[in-house]
């Protein structure tokens, strides 16, 4: 993989009280970045811009082999969340609009790594103040910034 990259990161939130219901949208940034791989961990960092807020909030995305991931912001919002299969791991969400304690309870992480695309796909129950909150799916795409076969429009199905 390049040190140039692009990366897609889609997440999908279904409330508790309305899972099975078809009207939830994942919700979607594409953003250029860097990547390197040291001692078997994948780092990529990317900064996003919040629509109506000016600043930006750095992001960092660690891969552990198949194991963990975590994801890591800091600026306009901060915080350090933690996904291991079958594990709960909580953490502060602070906004510009307040602070949340979060809990991420990780079902399942799926990682499909090859030369030129790793995929990630994270499913988790999230949790605020210890009271149920949403059913959640994070996928992230990373391909070379040059890539012939990126597309805002394609869907993420892995």
């Amino acid at each position: 993989m390049t040190k140039e990259v692009l990366v897609r990161i889609s997440g999908l939130q279904m409330a508790m009280d309305d899972i099975g219901s078809n009207e939830d949208e994942p919700i979607e940034i594409i953003s250029a970045g860097t990547y390197f791989l040291k001692d078997g961990t994948h780092y990529i960092f990317m900064e996003e811009v919040a629509e109506g807020l000016s600043g930006v909030t750095k992001t960092q995305i660690r891969l552990h082999g198949k194991e963990s991931l975590e994801v890591t912001k800091k600026g306009l919002s901060n915080m350090h969340m933690v996904f291991e299969k079958n594990k709960n791991n909580r953490c502060f969400y602070k906004t510009p609009f307040g602070q949340l304690n979060l809990g991420i309870c990780t079902s399942q992480i799926e990682v499909d790594e090859r030369e030129d695309n790793i995929n990630i796909r994270a499913e988790y129950a999230l949790d605020v103040d210890y009271e149920p909150l949403a059913e959640c799916t994070i996928r992230i795409n990373i391909k070379p910034r040059d890539s012939k076969d990126f597309s805002i429009h394609e869907k993420m199905t892995f």
